[in-house]
């Protein structure tokens, strides 16, 4: 288990803010154990939700010209035929992915190809499962292009609690299935958007895990 590069300067914030109250407790009231006991076990917890929210497990990869990899790990909360509008401007099958303040919180891309397309937007912070934080909030879409011509979207959501998405991609660059496209952090939402006959591997309420959950076939 490794500690994930986007982590580190919350976990100062937190060791910081651990030292102050911990010698507020200790100068301003150092005959009650009570206030000391509670900067210990504030300290402790919030250190132990910033280690387990960056954490980086070390997985075994799945890989496959043919397959579509999960980009993150959580819960299926949709699929349905829709219309995609900001890039493909027709019908796509949309997968979405929600992800918990529990979950790990690195993005993958799901396939191998090219980065055909990229745009960030700002916007909203709406709870993640609520339909319009798909287009109000803020996000990314990036499109990697198959070598067979295939093109898969797929986009980085935050929600209520997440307030920063990170990339790691431009437009021209090479995506290698399972490796790590960005990080969203506290909470968010990966959507992805297939050509509409995609075979799926998965249905709603189904628990997935990056780089590791195959959602389906090209």
């Amino acid at each position: 288990m490794k500690f994930h590069k986007e982590g580190y300067a919350s976990l100062i914030l937190v060791l910081v803010f651990s030292a102050i109250i911990t010698f507020i407790a200790h100068y301003f009231f150092p005959t009650f154990a009570i206030a000391h006991w509670f900067a210990y076990l504030l300290s402790a917890f919030l250190i132990i939700t910033i280690l387990q929210f960056f954490r980086n497990p070390t997985r075994e990869h799945t890989k496959s010209e043919n397959l579509l990899i999960a980009p993150a790990d959580g819960k299926v909360v949709v699929i349905e035929e829709t219309t995609e509008h900001e890039y493909f401007k027709g019908p796509r099958l949309q997968v979405s992915i929600f992800m918990s303040p529990v979950n790990v919180h690195i993005n993958r891309y799901p396939i191998s190809g090219i980065v055909s397309f990229f745009k960030y937007h700002p916007g909203k912070f709406l709870a993640a499962w609520e339909p319009k934080s798909s287009t109000d909030n803020e996000r990314t879409t990036i499109v990697v292009k198959h070598k067979n011509g295939t093109e898969v979207l797929f986009r980085q959501i935050a929600g209520a609690l997440a307030r920063r998405i990170v990339w790691y991609c431009k437009e021209g660059d090479v995506a290698e299935q399972c490796g790590e496209m960005g990080f969203i952090k506290f909470g968010s939402r990966v959507d992805l958007f297939l050509p509409v006959g995609t075979k799926l591997n998965v249905k709603i309420g189904d628990v997935v895990k990056g780089a590791q959950t195959v959602l389906g076939e090209i």
